[in-house]
């Protein structure tokens, strides 16, 4: 019998693994551990996060690399990584992320291996940056799209984008959710049951996630939320955090990275609000829908497309408190019974390991 010749795929951009970090680390973490036997994956790592240096990890080898993935230095962490691609002779490399693409027109020249990318949530639209930092984000946008010979969009709305902007064909594949799901005590096999009445909001406090606006309206009513997020790393998280810890019905959590611990937090909740605005598929939102919870969340393509227009959707504070004050316990579980199927059906690691499989032939 013949043995196929495994495919050697590099991952550049990412912090590294065992994930530690976000929704790239998640990806990484999942496409090595759902991959096919013919994949061997070669993942840069960043040597500032990791104070115990694996050699392997999913049976993939673990290259470290003494900068910062994020900030700055990702930049030159992405291109370092695609320097050191070179000498490695990957079959695939991958690419997350848009920092270190302004080095494709000359890693083409001196590489065969085939480049895909995905180009993330059109970085260069957030808020937070300033003017020049835009203006690169998007000009390595522009070098992704232009120098990759595959693009990866997360979501419909990002891939009509790359086809108005670039008329450039595109694969959307989006994230799995279902490792959220974990194997502790808590029984989910009627969700009902175990369920409290507190709604949940997890994600990083940014304005673009609409953090303001989800707890305004939460101030202007009894229902109980708990909010975890990074309120302490930024002047914005602890203005929020004066003004909306005094209200007895609102609860602001440190942030949980423990998955176990966010699998208790998320299976008790009765509701979920998903405030982002920006950045294409959310991790959080997809790993979310596996729980069968009904979710309220920020009216925008994004999040349109990620729940499949059946989400209830609030524009503004006023809409919100509608929103909680009228929807009937009926609606709520009919909602999340819809959320669940969409996540089975299309946010499991098993299948969008498959899609990124088959574009490395």
């Amino acid at each position: 019998m013949i043995k196929l010749k495994s495919k050697k795929v590099s991952i550049v951009g990412t912090v590294g693994i065992p994930a530690c970090y976000g929704g790239f680390e998640s990806l990484v973490e999942n496409l090595t551990l759902h991959k096919s036997k013919d994949v061997d994956y070669y993942v840069f790592c960043s040597s500032k996060v990791y104070k115990k240096k694996l050699d392997t990890h999913n049976d993939a080898e673990l290259v470290y690399l003494s900068l910062k993935a994020n900030g700055v230095q990702s930049i030159l962490y992405d291109i370092l990584s695609l320097v050191k691609c070179i000498k490695i002779k990957p079959d695939v490399v991958l690419i997350l992320g848009v920092s270190g693409c302004v080095f494709l027109p000359f890693f083409k020249l001196l590489s065969n291996s085939k480049v895909i990318t995905n180009i993330d949530g059109l970085e260069w639209k957030r808020e937070k940056w300033p003017t020049a930092v835009k203006a690169f984000l998007k000009f390595s946008e522009r070098m992704a799209v232009k120098y990759s010979d595959i693009i990866v969009t997360d979501n419909k709305a990002i891939g009509d984008y790359v086809d108005t902007e670039y008329r450039k064909k595109n694969h959307i594949i989006a994230y799995g959710g279902d490792h959220a799901i974990r194997d502790v005590d808590v029984d989910i096999s009627d969700i009902t049951n175990v369920r409290s009445e507190y709604a949940l909001g997890l994600c990083r406090i940014e304005p673009e996630n609409n953090v303001e606006m989800i707890l305004e309206a939460f101030s202007n009513n009894h229902h109980l939320i708990k909010f975890v997020g990074n309120w302490e790393a930024s002047a914005y998280g602890i203005s929020l955090k004066e003004k909306f810890g005094k209200f007895p019905n609102i609860e602001l959590l440190d942030p949980i990275y423990d998955l176990d611990s966010l699998y208790s937090l998320r299976v008790g909740c009765s509701l979920y609000l998903h405030g982002h605005s920006a950045g294409g598929t959310n991790p959080s939102l997809v790993e979310m829908m596996h729980f069968g919870i009904p979710i309220f969340a920020f009216d925008c393509d994004f999040n349109r497309f990620s729940t499949n227009n059946s989400a209830h959707f609030f524009k503004d504070t006023e809409q919100l408190i509608d929103l909680v004050a009228s929807t009937n316990r009926s609606e709520l579980d009919q909602n999340g019974k819809k959320m669940k199927k969409l996540a089975t059906e299309r946010y499991t690691w098993k299948v969008i390991s498959s899609d990124y499989e088959s574009l490395y032939s």
